[in-house]
Order: structure tokens, then sequence, then C-alpha cells
């Protein structure tokens, strides 16, 4: 079975290429990247260069395949033969954003969603989780990216 990694997707953020190289390990058939394109949306990288940026990364992972969509994330797994969502969380925050959007995505199409934490050392902790581990005196350094 494939998993199709969608929307958020971005080669530069840390810990995505964590969560792909996880995800592999546990989906054989291989990983789709899905680069969402939003017409309006602007950024430091248009649509194509970081495609190319992404492909370039994988190019020795046959497993890895790279697309643009533009349609529902639950239609593009459909279309490219992901029988699972892969999503990836950083936080306590992204995990419950994740967690909501999971069950949407499950009444529409009932593909089900698998959410990757990125390991540890490149997790983000929120600013009062950081201020409850100095009050205690703990090192904050390993979890900050």
């Amino acid at each position: 079975m494939k998993a199709l990694f969608a929307g958020s997707f971005d080669p530069f953020t840390i810990g995505h290429d964590s969560i792909v190289r996880r995800a592999l390990r546990i989906f054989h058939d291989g990983v789709i990247i899905a680069v969402g394109i939003n017409c309006n949306k602007t950024g430091t990288t248009d649509t194509e260069q970081r495609l190319d940026t992404i492909r370039r990364i994988y190019r020795d992972e046959p497993r890895v395949q790279v697309i643009a969509y533009t349609t529902l994330t639950t239609d593009a797994a459909q279309q490219h033969g992901a029988g699972i969502l892969l999503r990836g969380a950083r936080s306590v925050k992204d995990f419950e954003y994740e967690r909501d959007l999971a069950d949407i995505n499950r009444s529409i199409s009932g593909l089900d969603t698998i959410i990757l934490p990125a390991e540890p050392h490149l997790a983000m902790i929120s600013s009062s989780m950081v201020r409850e581990l100095q009050r205690y005196g703990k090192d904050i350094s390993q979890y900050l990216p």
C-alpha cells in the first residue's frame, strides 16, 4: 500500500525528511509526496522549484513519487493509488489539527490517516512547555530545532 504525504510538505521544514524516511519503513510500496498548488498563495519558491527540489532530495529513492495537485487531498490520493494519507506532526498543536483533519478526510473518502511525529530531536515544543521545563531546571536545547 502507498501513502500520500500531502499539502504541507516542504523540503526545507525541519523534520519532514525524517517523517518520509520513517514512512518508507512502514509503506513498502512507497510514499507519494503531494504538493498542493494554490494559485493565490505566494511564497519564497514557486511550485516548479519546490517540486524540483523535492525530486532532487529523493532522486535515489525509487519508492518516492512527487506530484502536484489542485484537487482535494483525498481525491489526489485515490487518483494516484494511495490507500492511506500520511501527515506529519512536529508539535502537540500539529497533532490536534491533524487529528481533526483526519476525521474529516475519513468521512469524505473513507481513507484513514497516519500521523507520524518528527523524531524527538526535530520536534518543536510550545512556549508554555519551554517555560515549564525551564521552571524545573531542565535543559531544553535538545527539543529546539
